[in-house]
């Protein structure tokens, strides 16, 4: 097949979990024989013209300029190019800044949409654009030739609002077997003595809850946050709670050395609760971390009773003054590590991703 990936900031990863999705199921697809394109950002550092198999398409993109709209603007750069390429197939990952270009797909290729999580509940949105997401979301589900959902909870929510079924095809996670306790040297920290929390800031992944419970709590073991704090949320977060406890360490994109620092934590915190089935979480399982998530349905319909949950600060404080060992709950980590290889290594996502592909073009 000759297929498009459209809707990232493109390969390598250097921004999220769309991105992640594209760099590892791109190669793999290329790699089993397919003709495999993926846009890219102009404001991407990377350079070359492919990427381990990958032919990549440079868009211009005005976003450091016009702020967010410049999204809209290099949506439509890509979207005018793809009516040129011929592709079987265009995946496109996500919709917000696409779907009012919806018409303009070539309708000799097959647009099957990645519907990301539901983006009109996050709380960092003012009502009119709360509004306009949901349009945006509708735009996609009734335009789109196929759905895919990375949770169950969203393909459910896709079936009542839409009466579209979509495929639930997961992001992915490698096990992470090859830990170095060396690389905690950089941030001074001990192993399994200190509490970490990976996301973007943003206030529907909880961070300030986590932040509140933490510091009313008697735990001596820092927080460490990993997310860029450059944003109006961030720099209040980082302003108003870091201390010597609690440190913030920015935006870093090593893999391994993120891996590291899950792998080497007391507790993960994870306090996404918009949205589908979390890269961050995968990859904290995946790394046997000990983990304390918000509760809700994206988040248990993965980890079912192999994490502890919070609703609010105060279940984060009575939590960490509990006193919770590592070693009591090895039976958490083994079965969350089970998980990632039954249903979220990568091989098994491309196998889904590929087979959902083929059958759309033969049935075309």
């Amino acid at each position: 097949m000759k297929i498009g990936i459209i809707g990232t900031r493109g390969i390598p990863n250097n921004y999220g979990g769309f991105e992640q999705f594209a760099e590892f199921v791109a190669p793999a697809l290329a790699e089993r024989g397919h003709d495999v394109y993926v846009y890219n950002s102009s404001l991407h550092p990377y350079r070359e013209s492919s990427w381990k198999g990958v032919k990549l398409i440079r868009k211009f993109d005005p976003e450091k300029k016009t702020g967010p709209f410049g999204q809209f603007i290099y949506d439509l750069n890509c979207i005018i190019d793809s009516r040129k390429r011929n592709y079987d197939v265009i995946l496109q990952l996500g919709y917000t800044s696409s779907s009012v270009w919806t018409f303009l797909f070539p309708k000799r290729s097959i647009l099957i949409t990645n519907m990301d999580g539901l983006e009109w509940k996050r709380s960092k949105y003012s009502n009119p654009v709360k509004k306009f997401l949901k349009k945006a979301e509708k735009w996609a589900a009734i335009y789109s030739d196929y759905l895919i959902a990375d949770s169950k909870g969203i393909q459910q929510h896709l079936l009542d609002a839409y009466q579209k079924e979509a495929n639930f095809i997961a992001y992915g996670a490698s096990l992470f077997t090859s830990s170095d306790e060396s690389a905690l040297s950089a941030f001074k920290l001990a192993k399994h003595n200190y509490n970490l929390l990976i996301a973007r800031m943003e206030p529907e992944n909880n961070i300030e809850t986590i932040l509140i419970g933490h510091q009313a709590s008697r735990s001596k073991r820092k927080l460490v946050l990993v997310g860029n704090y450059k944003s109006p949320f961030g720099s209040y977060l980082k302003d108003k709670y870091e201390n010597e406890n609690t440190l913030f360490l920015g935006a870093l994109y090593d893999l391994n050395l993120l891996n590291n620092l899950r792998h080497f934590s007391h507790f993960y915190f994870h306090g996404h609760s918009v949205g589908g089935t979390n890269p961050s979480l995968l990859e904290a399982m995946a790394s046997q971390a000990l983990i304390i998530a918000h509760e809700n349905i994206f988040n248990k319909s993965v980890l079912g009773d192999d994490a502890f949950y919070f609703s609010g600060s105060s279940d984060i404080t009575g939590l960490l003054n509990a006193e919770i060992q590592r070693n009591d709950f090895h039976s958490f980590l083994s079965n969350n590590n089970k998980k990632i290889k039954l249903h979220y290594s990568w091989h098994h996502i491309t196998d889904l991703l590929e087979n959902m592909l083929l059958e759309a073009t033969n049935k075309r």
